[in-house]
């Protein structure tokens, strides 16, 4: 980390911190899709189709035809799903990263340094869990440009989040990744994040079993 340095957000930063953020989520999209094609479920549904085809068409070709358009229609369907999810966090709060983590008390965000360039982001906020907020902050937008990922950057920006939680009183820091970003799990678990909950963000997802773990860490006073 000798040549990485982490600082607080700047304005110039802001291009930089948008790409790395919609970059690092794009590239989950193939991991996505195989876990879809995985499921049970999903192979049902292709086995359905291409026994309907077949016995419309009673064609072989034909039936193979289309299970090959469904799946091409799941791929789009999943990069049209992460691009709205990407498009929805770009206009929300990462349209105002000052206003959204440096104007508003406890909250932060960082960037990370290599020469003169930005190669990673983290942020931390309330919890958006009411009952969570005043004890807890949440860690959030953690991304790191793939070439320089390996050296250790994610986990010094974990403890740069976890030091501003306790320096600030605060007994937690959460956070939610999904069940394909198990490089991310193993970073989490490795510092002593525990996993506490899982959530479906949709009725889609949850029939899928595709999740969001929430994890949580505890701020121990000589941390």
């Amino acid at each position: 980390m000798t040549e990485y340095h982490i600082r607080t957000y700047e304005d110039r930063d802001y291009e930089a911190a948008r790409a790395i953020f919609a970059n690092g989520l794009m590239e989950h999209n193939p991991a996505v899709f195989w876990y879809i094609l995985s499921r049970p479920q999903t192979h049902l549904l292709l086995l359905g189709a291409f026994l309907l085809a077949y016995v419309a068409s009673e064609s072989v070709l034909f039936s193979f035809g289309v299970v090959s358009a469904l799946l091409v229609l799941g791929w789009i369907q999943t990069k049209a799903s992460s691009n709205d999810y990407i498009q929805g966090a770009l206009d929300g709060d990462m349209r105002d990263i000052r206003g959204t983590y440096l104007e508003r008390k406890d909250c932060c965000f960082w960037v990370v340094e290599h020469g003169e360039e930005v190669v990673g982001t983290v942020a931390v906020t309330h919890p958006e869990e009411p009952s969570r907020r005043g004890r807890a902050l949440e860690l959030k937008r953690m991304s790191v440009k793939k070439e320089h990922r390996g050296r250790g950057i994610s986990k010094a920006l974990t403890r740069t989040v976890i030091r501003f939680a306790q320096e600030r009183g605060y007994k937690e820091v959460v956070l939610g990744t999904s069940i394909v970003q198990t490089a991310a799990q193993r970073v989490y678990e490795s510092m002593g994040f525990r996993r506490v909950r899982i959530i479906h963000p949709f009725l889609l997802l949850k029939l899928l079993n595709f999740h969001i773990y929430i994890y949580r860490y505890e701020i121990l006073e000589t941390y």
